[in-house]
């Protein structure tokens, strides 16, 4: 019997991966539990969120009779997250640096970056956050990373080229967080057979291929080090492919930009679209813009490429990249 699970039991989920503590993944499996439909298709998947909600108490009750680090909070910005992670003097920051405004330190040494560095990078009208991180190596991983990546929408993976222990740093930070129950995956997804364990979609980036041992370097990790991720190379201090890195970038979100429009004006505001998962409907929007304008919703005219200009919809109208939508409440 099919699940037949819900649009609210889905956004539940997306929730619980980006979790970054255990109170935070209670509450979103606890909304899951209470969105699952209830018939014999799902008695399978309502046992293993009571499990997972089980396991999701104790660790919350653990969190808070443990004294922790610091924890950095990083608010979601822009039109999806990415965390940059790898090996020390890899290149993170210089690159973060590169693609957006932010100023992260920069030195031809390793562990400049001690804590994490958001920035936004601009892609055509939209801006996607990036993360700079620690270094990983295999005697150090900052939790902290942990959580970025958890809830991050990819991770660049960067690799030094630029140095003969690339291929070890890069086998270093695999085995990290091979061992945890956050992974690295070809996409991002949720391990149905490992309570707890979350994969998010990783690009592979090779930096500093402006060396000139760094195609030797890259035959012989492609013997060493087997991945099915994406792969890029990039020069971050040249710069070099970064044009089509940002465009790799934005283009992985599978995002929509949505412009609004107000009823008694003839233009729409372009220079901030919203944006929302391809798929997504008036009604997200709405929510994007505030919950006032989701509860009281009543219709909406959109101009797109997919409908008649001005056409009126309904709140479950699918949205299409750079429709113009005039809400009324």
């Amino acid at each position: 019997m099919p699940a037949n699970l819900t649009q609210q039991y889905h956004k539940a989920e997306a929730a619980y991966r980006r979790a970054a503590s255990p109170e935070e993944e209670l509450e979103c499996l606890q909304e899951m539990l209470r969105e699952l439909p209830k018939h014999k298709g799902t008695d399978k998947l309502q046992a293993e969120l009571k499990q997972k909600i089980s396991k999701a108490k104790k660790d919350a009750q653990t969190a808070k009779s443990q004294k922790k680090g610091p924890s950095f909070r990083i608010p979601r910005q822009g039109a999806g997250r990415v965390a940059v992670i790898g090996g020390p003097n890899c290149g993170k920051s210089r690159l973060v640096g590169e693609l957006t405004r932010a100023n992260p330190p920069v030195a031809p040494y390793p562990f400049t970056t001690r804590e994490l560095s958001p920035g936004m990078m601009p892609w055509e009208d939209v801006m996607v956050q990036l993360i700079d991180t620690p270094p990983i190596t295999a005697d150090v991983f900052d939790p902290n990373v942990l959580s970025v990546v958890r809830g991050a929408d990819l991770v660049l993976l960067l690799v030094d080229m630029g140095s003969d222990d690339g291929i070890e740093q890069l086998q270093e930070v695999l085995d990290q967080f091979a061992e945890s129950k956050t992974g690295l995956g070809v996409e991002t997804y949720l391990d149905e057979n490992d309570i707890g364990k979350a994969y998010t979609k990783t690009f592979l980036v090779f930096n500093k291929m402006d060396d000139a041992e760094a195609e030797t370097r890259l035959e012989l990790l492609r013997e060493f080090v087997t991945t099915e991720f994406v792969e890029l190379q990039i020069s971050a201090e040249q710069p070099r492919g970064l044009d089509e890195l940002k465009r790799a970038v934005y283009e992985s979100l599978d995002v929509v930009r949505v412009y609004t429009k107000m009823p008694n004006k003839k233009e729409a505001d372009y220079d901030r679209p919203f944006t929302v998962p391809r798929g997504g409907t008036l009604l997200d929007v709405a929510q994007l813009i505030h919950k006032d304008f989701a509860e009281n919703f009543k219709h909406a005219r959109v101009w797109g490429s997919e409908v008649h200009d001005g056409t009126t919809v309904k709140g479950d109208y699918v949205l299409h990249d750079k429709d113009v939508v005039e809400l009324h409440i």
